[in-house]
């Protein structure tokens, strides 16, 4: 069973964002969050509280089932552009600079690797029944 978790409008561009997602895209779950707490970048901060948000929907919608026994995988991660802001500064001889304040949307999806394991013999079964 995968569970989901999604952050809105984030207040920095798409593109700094999936610089840190990048990082634990794939990656275990506990080795994403080491990644994500030493990691200098501000997106880090806000990622690590996503996947914890996310490891809690995890446990709530699979409340029989063990977290250390589960081997939870970041199976996507997504990180979409937001609306943009847009501001004017003032500039030389009566001019103006158009500032953009980009904001973007990650979502996230955690899977356990024995659900992932299932899918792919399920699908190797049913190969070798047609």
């Amino acid at each position: 069973m995968e569970a989901v978790s999604k952050l809105r409008n984030v207040p920095t561009s798409a593109r700094k964002m999936r610089m840190v997602a990048d990082l634990i895209r794939g990656k275990k779950v506990n080795k994403a969050l080491s990644l994500l707490k030493f990691e200098p970048k501000e997106g880090a901060a806000r990622l690590e509280k996503l996947l914890l948000s996310a490891i809690s929907n995890w446990q709530i919608a699979n409340e029989d089932a063990r977290l250390e026994d589960a081997d939870l995988v970041i199976k996507s991660i997504t990180v979409d552009g937001g609306k943009i802001l847009k501001r004017f500064r003032p500039a030389p001889q009566g001019r103006a600079h158009r500032i953009r304040k980009r904001s973007n949307h990650v979502t996230l999806i955690i899977d356990s690797t024995s659900a992932q394991e299932r899918e792919t013999a399920d699908i190797e079964v049913n190969d070798t029944k047609e």
